[in-house]
This record gives structure tokens, C-alpha cells and sequence, in this order.
């Protein structure tokens, strides 16, 4: 199972102190070993390299998840990642950030394992205090198996931004002035996990798992935060590095030009699929920040 931690943040966003520090975690030496935990099939987690590689391993009896130490209020995360090689239908890996509650915010990377010969389908979805159902779906247009990319979550208060090798996929954009609910008050934690869900995962669960095809095993590598405003849950205090002072930096970044012609192409030739418009589920009107023109917010 994907999961995510019990644990949420508590403080609004009025009452967080957003500050300049030189934070452990933001400082570009992340070792899987070190800064994560592996909070479920922790036999299933080996770490190699001195802990700047781990393999995550799916097989009958379990998969696992690995979750950061701490956690963050805003930033970017990047992360290397192989997928499994050849037949991994009914599997999932996955990369994503999350809060924990009933009422929890979330960003997904879900890798969708394939049938052998067919192209790797990436899920993303966003969910924010509490409500999800925000699905994207993208062909890559690589082999994910053949060797590391990069996928990267930029977080800020204007926007979340996804990315693949630097290419943008993918932006949810703070439309709180129009009533939908944007993540920026609940801390989250980072997780990276595989697991079993042959119930839905390739061609909607007609294709299951071949467990004679197990152990299938996902490699991660060059976890990187040092764009990031790490939670101090004591002080209720978010302390941030690489530029994170409000009105400059990462903090700030949004979508330019060029961005959105590249994320258009993108849209264009490999999405698969997109909530905003399926009418089948939504025949009167489609969420609001499927309609909220670009040049509003």
C-alpha cells in the first residue's frame, strides 16, 4: 500500500515564522540511510553506496516505504528514479509528499507498472485539505527502466509544480481566492514507496501481477532538498535555505512563458488523461481550478 504518516501539522499558516537558517537536511548530502526510515517492509529496503542509493523491492509477502525524517512546509524535492524492469504489471512506484490526517494535502509521482512491450504510464494526483480525484496521466516518452530520471515536486504558496528532467508536466495553482483549497499549512513528510495494486493499476486491474516475475525491484538515487523550508515541530517554526525568504528565489518561482509552451507540448502529445476533461464525471460543470482563467492567479 502507498500510505502516508498519521502525523499533521497543527499551526496555521498565519502563526508559521518562515526563517533563513543553515538546516542539516537542506544541506545537499542526503543519504537515504540517514534521512529517511523505512516505515513499512523495512526488510524489503536496501541501501547501497553508503546509503546514496536505495532499493525498494516488491515480492509476495510485502513492498515497502520509505519516509523523510523531517518535514517540510514548501519546497522542492527532487529524486532519481528506475523504474522496474521488464514485466511489472499490477505494481506501483511511487514518489510523493504527504501530510497524514483525514484532512491531509498530497502530491503524487505513481508509476503504473506495464504489461512487457507496453510504455510505463505516470499517475499524478493532488490532493488538498482532504479532497483528491485530481488525476493526470502521462506516457513517458523514455524507457524509465533503462536508466534514472529525474522527478521533481516544486511546492511553493503560488503553486505546485511538476517536473520530469527539468520538462514541466504538470501546475496546480493557488486558487484559494476562488475557493479551492490550496496546500500551505500542513507540514509534510517525503516518501517513496512500491507496492501491490493489481486491482487498478495496469489497464484499470484487467492485467494482475506475475509474482513468478518477483522480486521486482524500483532503484531511487540523488535525493536533493536544498530548496526547502524545514518544520520545526517545537518551535512551530519552518526554517528556510536556497533562497526560500519570501518575494525571491524558489519561493517564488511560477510559470513563464516558455514554461507553459513547454508544458502545453507536453500536455499535447503524451497526457493520457485529465480530470478537468472528463465529462463523463463531471457532465455540468468541471471543478473550479480547471476553469479559473491562467492570467487570474
Amino acid at each position: 500500500m502507498r500510505g502516508c504518516s498519521l502525523r499533521r501539522g497543527v499551526a496555521a499558516l498565519a502563526a508559521v515564522v518562515v526563517a533563513a537558517a543553515v538546516v542539516t537536511a537542506a544541506a545537499g548530502d542526503h543519504n537515504f540511510h540517514r534521512d529517511f526510515e523505512a516505515v513499512w517492509g523495512k526488510g524489503n529496503a536496501l541501501f547501497r553506496d553508503g546509503g546514496r542509493v536505495a532499493e525498494l523491492t516488491l515480492d509476495k509477502q510485502t513492498g515497502t516505504r520509505l519516509q523523510s525524517k523531517d518535514r517540510f512546509l514548501f519546497g522542492r524535492f527532487d529524486l532519481e528514479i528506475k523504474l522496474v524492469r521488464g514485466e511489472s504489471a499490477g505494481t506501483i512506484t511511487s514518489f510523493y509528499i504527504c501530510s497524514g490526517g483525514a484532512r491531509h494535502d498530497e502530491v503524487d509521482f505513481e508509476f503504473l507498472g506495464n504489461s512487457s512491450g507496453e510504455p510505463y504510464l505516470l499517475h499524478t494526483n493532488i490532493f488538498s485539505d482532504g479532497k483528491g480525484e485530481r488525476e493526470q496521466q502521462f506516457v513517458l516518452w523514455f524507457d524509465p527502466t533503462a536508466d534514472f530520471h529525474t522527478y521533481s515536486i516544486l511546492w511553493n504558496p503560488h503553486n505546485i509544480i511538476l517536473y520530469i528532467d527539468g520538462t514541466p508536466i504538470r501546475v496546480f495553482r493557488n486558487n484559494e481566492a476562488y475557493g479551492v483549497p490550496f496546500p500551505a499549512r500542513q507540514p509534510v513528510h517525503v516518501f517513496a514507496s512500491i507496492w501491490d495494486a493489481e486491482e487498478w493499476a495496469t489497464q484499470g486491474g484487467r492485467v494482475k501481477t506475475d509474482w513468478s516475475r518477483a522480486p521486482f525491484v524500483a532503484a531511487y538515487r540523488r535525493y536533493n532538498v536544498t530548496n526547502a523550508c524545514v518544520w520545526d515541530g517545537g518551535a512551530g517554526v519552518a526554517r528556510c535555505t536556497g533562497g526560500g525568504k519570501a518575494g525571491g528565489g524558489w519561493m517564488s518561482q511560477r510559470m513563464d512563458w516558455w514554461s507553459w509552451m513547454t508544458l502545453n507540448w507536453v500536455r499535447m502529445n503524451y497526457m493520457a488523461y485529465d480530470y478537468c476533461s472528463d465529462r463523463k464525471r463531471f457532465p455540468r460543470r468541471f471543478p473550479t481550478e480547471c476553469i479559473v482563467p491562467i492570467g487570474r492567479t
